[in-house]
Parts: C-alpha cells; structure tokens; sequence
C-alpha cells in the first residue's frame, strides 16, 4: 500500500483553513473584513495610492504585513487567518492615519479609478477640466474622460477587427515609468525568509 502524496498546492495543507465548509466560512468572513477595508481606503485615497504617501519605515511595516495576510491566506489554519486579517485591518488604519496627518489629499471626488492586472491606474473624469484633479504620485496613471470613453466605445469595432486581421496582434506597454507594488513580485510564500527563486506559482 502507496503512501499517500502530500498536496503541496496553496491550500492544500490538511490544516488549511480552506478544509471544511465551515472553517471556510468563518475564514472568508475575516479575510472579507479586511478586504472591505482596503476597498475603502482605496475609494478614499486612490488605487495603490495609500502606500506612498506615508514613510518608507510604515511603507515598509505595511508592506510586511500585507505579505504575512496573503501567507495565512494560501498556507495558513483558521487562526492565522483570523490574526492577519485583524492585522491587515489595522495596518490601513495606520496608513490612513498618517497620512491624514501629514496632511495628504485625498482622492478627489471627480475622479474615478481603477486599477488593471498590470498595475496601471485608470482614472476617469468627466471632462478635460477635471482631468487637473487627477493625483499620480508614482503610479502609472491614465486619464480619460467621457468624450474620449465615448469616441472609444463607437471605434471599439473596427479593433476589433483589427485584431481578427492580425490574429496574436498585441497591445504592449513600451515603457513604464512607475513604482511597482513589490507584493506584485512574490506570488507565493510561506515566510518572509523564503528564497525568491523557491516559489511556485500560485496557479499551476
């Protein structure tokens, strides 16, 4: 008799908080809290916008955190999951309210943002005018406004024909001229001392 193969997937730990229908509600549920709370510092300060504008030291710290929310995440049991989440929550507290007090702006309510797989920041405005209210620190932000939306959406067919005609045709970034989200680099580990080149991917 073969012994059984340890599953070695994110998740797939016998002790993962992902085991049991159960464990995985109450685990989605913290995990949801500090999700929630990231969208609202996002709807406030702007997409990946947060992190830059307080100290390297707390960028850092936050950073370190965030590591340790995606770790219990993919390998952790319900408890790690519960204590990073509440961590998690309470990191952006701390970034929101340093920059509160080093006086920062806020997202401007006439502008609306997205951020893409790529890390590029959409911001949309209703107009050109708008479009000044726009805040890049660092990030690659691009800017439309409804008439260019408009113009876009009515020539979306003939890309698409395009594309058909020169089928694998890509559109390709040639240059970016932003800081990147560091997370974006470490797609999976256990601890923070892990080799780089010792990671799996999280899909596989």
């Amino acid at each position: 008799m073969s012994k059984l193969k340890q599953d070695l997937r994110p998740l797939g730990d016998p002790k993962s908080w992902a085991n049991s229908a159960g464990t995985y509600i109450s685990g989605q549920a913290f995990i949801d809290g500090a999700d929630a709370m990231a969208i609202d510092m996002e709807r406030k300060w702007g997409a990946g916008r947060l992190r830059l504008l307080v100290s390297s030291e707390l960028r850092e710290k936050f950073d370190r955190q965030r590591f340790l929310f995606n770790a219990a995440i993919w390998h952790g049991d319900l408890e790690a999951v519960r204590l990073q989440s509440e961590r998690m929550t309470k990191a952006w507290r701390a970034l929101d309210g340093a920059a509160e007090a080093a006086q920062a702006l806020p997202l401007s309510p006439l502008v609306w943002e997205l951020a893409l797989t790529d890390g590029t920041v959409v911001a949309i405005v209703r107009n050109p005018e708008d479009a000044r209210a726009v805040r890049v620190e660092g990030r690659q932000v691009v800017t439309y406004d409804l008439e260019e939306l408009g113009r876009m959406l009515e020539v979306y067919n003939e890309v698409t024909k395009v594309k058909e005609a020169f089928p694998g045709a890509t559109v390709t970034q040639l240059r970016r001229q932003s800081i990147s989200d560091p997370l974006d680099q470490i797609r999976d580990a256990k601890d923070l001392d892990q080799p780089l080149d010792d990671m799996v991917p999280i899909f596989s």
